[in-house]
C-alpha cells in the first residue's frame, strides 16, 4: 500500500541519521536534573480489628508500640488471614516526597535506603514497589535479607487508632551504597531527622556521609522534623545538624514549639531561621508559613493586604525570591502565609503526607531554579545565586495546592500530577 502525498526520495526511516536514543529511567548526573532522598523504608498497613485483638497481642491501644520482628510477623499473618487488611501504602515521609516530587516534575529523582533482596507478591517489599512511582530511581537501594519496615494501624470499632511498628531492616543502610558521584550533581537532597534516633544503627552514618557529600558540593539539604516526640528527644543533635547541613526546613507547629520553645507559628520560624536558609512551617486549619532570607537589593514589595501577627507586617516583601543566607551581603528576613486551599476540603479523607506533598512542591521549585540555571545561566533570573525559581507567596501557593490535592484523598501519596488549568477560586468554591 502507498503512503498517501508525494514521498520524499529520501529513506523513510533515515538509516544515516544517528538513532534516537531510548529514554533511560537510571539518572545520568551530567544530564538530568533530579533530587535524592534517603530514607527509612516502610510500608503502611490498614487494618479494622476488635479490642480482644489488641489484648491478645499486648499492644497497648492508641499508642506507637515498637514490636519485635517475628511477634509482628505473626501479627501480619492473623490479619492477612483475616481479610482485615484494608489497605496498603507505601510510606516513609521521605518516600511519599520523593515520589510526589517525580509526579509532580514528570521527571527524575533518586531514592536511597534499603529493599528486599527477596521479593514476593504481597510482601511489605512489593507493594511499595507497587506504590512509587517509575521515575523514581531505585537503582542505588541496598539489597538485604530480610523485610523493609512495616507500620501497621489497627483501627478499633470506636475509631481508636494504636500503631505497631516493625523496623524490619529498615536500619540497615551502610555508607558504602551513599553514591557521592549522584549526590554531587543533584538539584537538591532530602532527608528525614528520623535516622538520627537510630542509635548506634548503619544508616546513622548513611546519612551524615549524605549530608557531608552534599555540602561539600554546594547541594541544598531539606530536611523534614518528623514528629513532636522525636524533636522533644533528640533536640540537641536535631538543631546540630540543622545548623551545620540543613538549608531548608519543613516542620508542623507542634514539631517547631517542639524545636524552638515557640508556639506562635511566626515566632518559632522566626528562630529556626537562626539555623536553616529557608522554613516550611505547617499549621493545619491556619494554612502554611514560607519563610526565609533575601538581599535588601533585590527585595521586593507585595501587592497583597499586608498581614501582622507576632511580628508586624511580617509579608511586606513576599514577592522577593529565597537565596542562602551566606549569598546574601544584606540579608533580610522574609515571611509569607496562606490560607488553606478553597478553605480546606469539606471533608479530610487523610491527613498523613499533606506536609510531604508541601514539601514535594518546594523541592519541584528548587529543581526548576537548577534546570534554568544550567540551561540558561545568563538569564536575568539567575543575577543573583536564589535558592529557588519563584518568590515566598507563589511557592506558597503552589505547596498549599499540593496539600489540598492530598487531604481530598485516602493514599498519602500522589497518582497523578495536578491539572495545568485552575477554575477560578470564586467558580470552584460556588460550585461545591
Amino acid at each position: 500500500m502507498k503512503f498517501p502525498g508525494r514521498r520524499k526520495l529520501k529513506h523513510y526511516f533515515p538509516v544515516s541519521q544517528p538513532k534516537l536514543t531510548l529514554p533511560s529511567y537510571e539518572v545520568r548526573p551530567e544530564l538530568d536534573t533530579y533530587i535524592v532522598g534517603l530514607d527509612q523504608t516502610i510500608v503502611d498497613v490498614i487494618a479494622n480489628v476488635s479490642d480482644e485483638f489488641l489484648q491478645k497481642y499486648g499492644i497497648g491501644k492508641g499508642l506507637s508500640n515498637l514490636v519485635e520482628h517475628g511477634k509482628a510477623d505473626l501479627i501480619y499473618q492473623e490479619l492477612v488471614g483475616s481479610n482485615a487488611i484494608s489497605d496498603h501504602f507505601a510510606g516513609g515521609t521521605i518516600g511519599n516526597t520523593v515520589h510526589n516530587y517525580s509526579v509532580l516534575a514528570d521527571d527524575k529523582s533518586v531514592l536511597l535506603g534499603v529493599m528486599s533482596s527477596n521479593i514476593q507478591l504481597g510482601s511489605p517489599a512489593y507493594h511499595y514497589l507497587c506504590h512509587t512511582s517509575s521515575k523514581v530511581d531505585m537503582n542505588h537501594l541496598q539489597g538485604v535479607p530480610g523485610d523493609i519496615g512495616r507500620g501497621i494501624t489497627l483501627i478499633t470499632p470506636d475509631g481508636e487508632r494504636t500503631f505497631v511498628i516493625d523496623p524490619g531492616d529498615m536500619d540497615e543502610l551502610t555508607a558504602a551504597y551513599i553514591p557521592t558521584d549522584i549526590i554531587s550533581k543533584a538539584a537538591a537532597v532530602v532527608v528525614s531527622a528520623y535516622p538520627l534516633r537510630a542509635t548506634d544503627q548503619p544508616i546513622q552514618q548513611a546519612m551524615v556521609k549524605t549530608l557531608s557529600d552534599a555540602k561539600a558540593a554546594d547541594v541544598p539539604v531539606v530536611m523534614s522534623l518528623g514528629t513532636k516526640h522525636l524533636v522533644e528527644e533528640h533536640q540537641v543533635v536535631i538543631q546540630q545538624t540543622l545548623a551545620q547541613y540543613v538549608n531548608v526546613l519543613a516542620m508542623n507547629e507542634l514539631e517547631a514549639e517542639a524545636l524552638t520553645g515557640f508556639a506562635d507559628p511566626l515566632l518559632a520560624a522566626e528562630a529556626a531561621l537562626d539555623y536553616v536558609d529557608m522554613v516550611l512551617l505547617t499549621a493545619g486549619p491556619e494554612g502554611l508559613y514560607l519563610c526565609g532570607y533575601t538581599d535588601a537589593s533585590v527585595k521586593r514589595e507585595t501587592t497583597n493586604p499586608i498581614k501582622s501577627g507576632a511580628l508586624a507586617d511580617y509579608n511586606e516583601f513576599e514577592f522577593s525570591r529565597p537565596m542562602q543566607r551566606k549569598d546574601c551581603q544584606q540579608p533580610v528576613k522574609v515571611y509569607s502565609h496562606i490560607d488553606p486551599y478553597l478553605g480546606g476540603p469539606e471533608r479530610i479523607k487523610n491527613t498523613n503526607g499533606a506536609g510531604d506533598g508541601a514539601l514535594a512542591a518546594i523541592l519541584h521549585d528548587i529543581a526548576a531554579n537548577h534546570f534554568h540555571r544550567q540551561t540558561l545561566p545568563l538569564s536575568s533570573k539567575h543575577e543573583q545565586p536564589y535558592l529557588a525559581y519563584s518568590s515566598f507567596a507563589q511557592i506558597c501557593k503552589y505547596a498549599n495546592r499540593v496539600s489540598y490535592a492530598i487531604l481530598v484523598q485516602n493514599a498519602p501519596r500522589l497518582s497523578k500530577g495536578l491539572p495545568e488549568k485552575e477554575d477560578s477560586l470564586e467558580e470552584s468554591y460556588w460550585d461545591r
